[in-house]
């Protein structure tokens, strides 16, 4: 699952995951496992939420940031 960073309006930025990239035609945005970015829960969440639906007019932008697959990084390494 893609890892993203939402930047709500007015609010602390969301990290969580998401099923798919967002593509330009959707109106709203999914967020599984939402968290702030130090990892702590969103205080304005129920302990018991695990996922987050935002319509994009609340939404100032949304960050793609690495997962786990992608920092993994083969390279030549001469002995």
């Amino acid at each position: 699952m893609p890892l993203v960073l939402v930047h709500v309006k007015n609010e602390e930025s969301i990290l969580g995951e998401v099923d798919e990239m967002p593509n330009p035609d959707d109106t709203l945005i999914i967020i599984k496992n939402p968290r702030r970015r130090d990892g702590k829960d969103v205080h304005y969440l129920d302990i018991a939420v695990t996922t987050v639906i935002y319509p994009y007019e609340r939404v100032n932008f949304v960050e793609l940031l690495p997962g786990a697959e992608e920092e993994e990084i083969v390279s030549f390494i001469r002995e």
